[in-house]
């Protein structure tokens, strides 16, 4: 199964991993992360974190022929102060959709094929895309749609897609592109393709994406050892927004007590910033996968 991990050899720098440390790949997906962080530690461990469980079948099988040293969890990300025993030395976040699960035609993630409308990261959870396009209201799908999608015509799709539900289900990837596509009009449809915004923004409803980065990344800075690093890689605006602002809070000294003499521990920045821009992939990098295109890796140190 092919996978290509995006800012692979750029993230795994800013680990700094020390070959006796505590890592985590916190989106664990084929592995390809954290085949590089367990093949540079000796007496140290990993944890990887996912709620596929074919991503978890597929690693558990990788990383075993690389060493012993790992434990996976079949969980969202959302729970790693839960299951991790101790402060750990790095975290890292790839927060991009996997190839495997692109191109997997029945997990109807992609708009390139026909598929079920189901999105689900977790084949365990119940929200799926069809209960989202078929039951949620007009009002409900053009905010979600124009949030997460940042779609400009949000409120002509959702119009459309009420319209269409009410004299037949909307079950497939192909019937929801159609529909789109019939709201827009051609010209619009051809020119800013906004099928992509819309499978994105229901691809973040059903699986909670921005609502679960900006609970756990409070967390895993919390559970980082002083000089752990935490690499965070996004793949849309809305993520590195998240991410670049709660990096900035805890960075820099609380405004309540700015200018005092003596700055109280309990405010002092939690955090370092190792890049202050994101770091993005080569033109090199871009040419072989085009999907890291719009990715940017953030880099902080806990103090």
């Amino acid at each position: 199964m092919k996978h290509y991990s995006v800012l692979k050899e750029e993230a795994i720098a800013g680990l700094n991993i020390r070959p006796d440390g505590i890592y985590v790949d916190a989106t664990l997906g084929y592995g390809g992360h954290s085949s590089a962080i367990l093949s540079k530690l000796t007496t140290g461990h990993l944890y990887g974190f996912d709620q596929d469980s074919e991503a978890i079948k597929y690693s558990t099988n990788l990383l075993s022929q690389i060493s012993p040293n790992f434990t996976l969890i079949h969980t969202n990300f959302v729970e790693l102060k839960k299951y991790l025993p101790e402060p750990v030395d790095g975290i890292i976040f790839d927060l991009g959709l996997s190839s495997p699960q692109i191109d997997t035609i029945n997990r109807g993630f992609s708009f390139m094929n026909d598929a079920p409308l189901d999105m689900r990261m977790n084949q365990e959870d119940l929200l799926t895309a069809q209960d989202i396009i078929n039951n949620y209201s007009e009002e409900e799908l053009t905010k979600i749609f124009f949030t997460y999608g940042e779609e400009k015509l949000s409120k002509n799709i959702a119009k459309k897609i009420v319209s269409n539900r009410k004299t037949k289900l909307i079950t497939t990837t192909k019937e929801l592109v159609n529909i789109i596509a019939e709201a827009v009009g051609a010209k619009y449809f051809n020119t800013h393709h906004p099928e992509r915004q819309i499978f994105q923004a229901i691809r973040i409803e059903v699986n909670s994406e921005l609502k679960v980065l900006e609970s756990v990344l409070p967390d895993a800075i919390d559970i980082l050892k002083p000089g752990g690093r935490l690499c965070v890689i996004t793949f849309h605006s809305l993520e590195d927004r998240i991410t670049k602002q709660i990096f900035k809070k805890y960075s820099e000294i609380d405004d309540l007590v700015k200018g005092l003499p003596i700055i109280p521990q309990e405010y002092l920045p939690k955090i370092k910033l190792i890049n202050r821009k994101p770091i993005l992939p080569s033109v090199e990098e871009i040419n072989a996968n085009s999907r890291s295109k719009s990715a940017k890796l953030r880099i902080i140190e806990r103090i």
